[in-house]
């Protein structure tokens, strides 16, 4: 019957969780209906699963926006979805669970490190490079609740930032490298760490770097 989905076939679910997600852009970008638009995103989370859809969610919940919640631990439950649902929004939405586990705002208990470190990972892995240096930040400074320094870690995930375009990551790495933190010292590996962060940052227009 025209207009069924059989929902044993994965190509045809796709389209239709597509044809979903397109409707609640529509809803969003052209109607500025944001209320319309919440409830096709919760249908698709909810009902199945839809990543991006749990995604988007979560951050209606973060501000409050078409008419749902303002609430940070309804958003973390979201993003946490939407980071094992996989998809486009993967690497963000892991992200933001790393973001709000690591500064505790939608936690019990306060922050937590070790699911920061996680998550963290997680989105590293996928190529977000601000997760790369955030990783590398918690774990230069450690914590006192399960997750002691590791420099040779920070540096590695210091470099991947790198790697992947994220000048403070450049920055970061060259000042390791410099100072032998996580490291030997190796003054050319610094230079050459230091002249890509320079490119980066004159790429970017970020406010003056200083290297150690």
């Amino acid at each position: 019957m025209a207009g069924l989905v059989n929902f044993e076939d994965e190509q045809e679910v796709k389209q239709f969780l597509d044809n979903l997600a397109r409707l609640a852009d529509y809803l969003e970008g052209v109607k500025k209906d944001y209320r319309s638009t919440a409830k096709v995103l919760e249908h698709s989370c909810e009902t199945y699963e839809h990543g991006e859809s749990c995604y988007k969610l979560g951050t209606y919940h973060i501000t409050g926006k078409g008419g749902v919640s303002k609430c940070l631990q309804t958003a973390y439950t979201y993003f946490l979805r939407a980071c094992s649902a996989g998809g486009r929004k993967c690497p963000d939405a892991c992200h933001n669970v790393a973001l709000l586990a690591h500064d505790g705002r939608a936690t019990q208990g306060g922050p937590d490190a070790v699911a920061a470190r996680r998550y963290y990972e997680k989105a590293c892995a996928d190529g977000f490079a601000p997760s790369c240096f955030n990783l590398s930040a918690l774990l230069i400074e450690g914590n006192g609740a399960g997750l002691p320094p590791d420099m040779p870690a920070a540096l590695r995930y210091a470099s991947r930032a790198c790697e992947l375009g994220h000048v403070w990551g450049c920055a970061n790495a060259s000042r390791m490298y410099k100072l032998g933190d996580g490291t030997p010292k190796d003054e050319q590996r610094a230079g050459e760490l230091k002249r890509r962060a320079q490119q980066l940052h004159g790429l970017q227009g970020h406010r003056q770097l200083k290297f150690g």
